[in-house]
């Protein structure tokens, strides 16, 4: 299959006018100008499909349903709008309700339908535990955090930890040591326990600024992100975990490390109403996700293509940055090489984005 584009964003750069050949769904060629007898035009810029390492739910549904058609339709709802990797994140339950979701999940990501599972939870902090029940919480066990990993069967992809929790630097070496990402987040922690979290092996920090000691001080935890090159940022930009000129501050300092998710709870793609995140009741009004009972923000209703458009409309981010943001570099922070880029044996997950509306369409490569 041959696509021919006005102008892509290859190699962290916008070039005009070339054409790729696909075989059996991955990029064989890359050739610039004009190929006589395409099979498709696309009028946009071709960019690569968007990859959200921090997912929880979307079109009604979530990753932790019981059914296999209602954890289809979170897949479904969020590729339609150009997410073609997304990470299955569940959040705070009983070990047991935890090991159930794994093991349903675990076919979904040996199918190539999901990029892996993340756990956000139960390992954080009561201080900071945001949509998650503080009765769940608790510290790292090894031992647990072993069965967790194995039942996973290779699907676990990323742990969130507070790493103040006692027992949390030794979790996260073992985790790290298994090739499973260890994120920071939903802490409580100062500068030097960042620091012992990231010197264990942590390589991700969970919803940056959100969950977590906000302060700029020269000891607090948020210092060390900024500082810290080892660390991938994620940033929910959706303009109310994050107002944009925070957003926009946090990406000129440490832009080409941050990653854009969606934090995506059942309401994303669907509508307002009443909805649970676990076992908490949520408010989902105006788009916007509110636990019941204290009104903290419960997830978003976000996707990663709303949130690759707050990027460059509302902070200021060239399309160029804004691919890395959203594809690029969540590839780069799960290790995964097949994807994010637009590139000869890089699967052909492709859109077509329109500046002038901001439209973003999926672009059928399949033979």
């Amino acid at each position: 299959m041959i696509i021919q584009a006005n102008s892509a964003v290859i190699n962290r750069g916008l070039v005009d006018s070339l054409w790729v050949e696909v075989e059996k769904g991955i990029i064989s060629a890359l050739s610039p100008g004009l190929h006589r007898a395409p099979h498709i035009v696309v009028t946009g810029t071709l960019i690569p499909g968007f990859i959200d390492i921090h997912c929880h739910g979307g079109g009604g549904h979530y990753f932790s349903a019981s059914s296999d058609d209602e954890i289809r339709a979170v897949i479904s709802s969020h590729r339609a709008l150009g997410t073609t990797g997304v990470m299955a994140s569940l959040v705070t339950e009983s070990i047991e309700d935890l090991k159930r979701q794994i093991a349903r999940l675990v076919p979904f990501f040996h199918r190539n339908e999901i990029i892996g599972i993340h756990l956000e939870g139960p390992y954080l902090s009561h201080a900071q535990c945001g949509a998650h029940e503080p009765s769940l919480l608790r510290e790292p066990d090894l031992d647990q955090i072993k069965e967790l990993v194995a039942l996973g069967d290779g699907a676990i992809a990323m742990i969130t930890i507070a790493p103040e929790l006692r027992g949390a630097p030794e979790s996260i070496t073992y985790i790290a040591s298994q090739r499973v990402k260890v994120a920071l987040g939903h802490t409580n922690a100062d500068f030097k326990q960042a620091a012992a979290g990231a010197n264990a092996g942590a390589t991700v920090v969970t919803h940056f600024m959100n969950a977590m000691n906000k302060e700029l001080s020269s000891d607090s935890f948020s210092a060390f992100i900024l500082a810290d090159e080892r660390l991938m940022p994620e940033l929910i930009l959706d303009g109310h975990h994050l107002p944009f000129q925070v957003a926009t501050d946090i990406l000129k300092a440490i832009g080409s490390r941050c990653i854009l998710i969606s934090d995506a709870m059942a309401a994303a793609g669907s509508i307002d109403g009443d909805y649970t995140i676990g076992k908490l009741p949520v408010i989902v009004k105006d788009g916007i996700a509110r636990l019941a009972h204290n009104k903290k923000l419960a997830g978003s209703t976000l996707s990663i293509s709303q949130a690759f458009n707050n990027a460059i409309k509302h902070c200021g981010i060239s399309l160029v940055d804004a691919v890395a943001l959203s594809s690029t570099n969540p590839a780069k922070a799960l290790s995964i090489t097949d994807r994010g880029s637009i590139a000869v044996g890089m699967r052909a997950d492709l859109l077509s984005y329109d500046s002038a509306t901001q439209g973003i369409t999926l672009v059928n490569s399949s033979e």
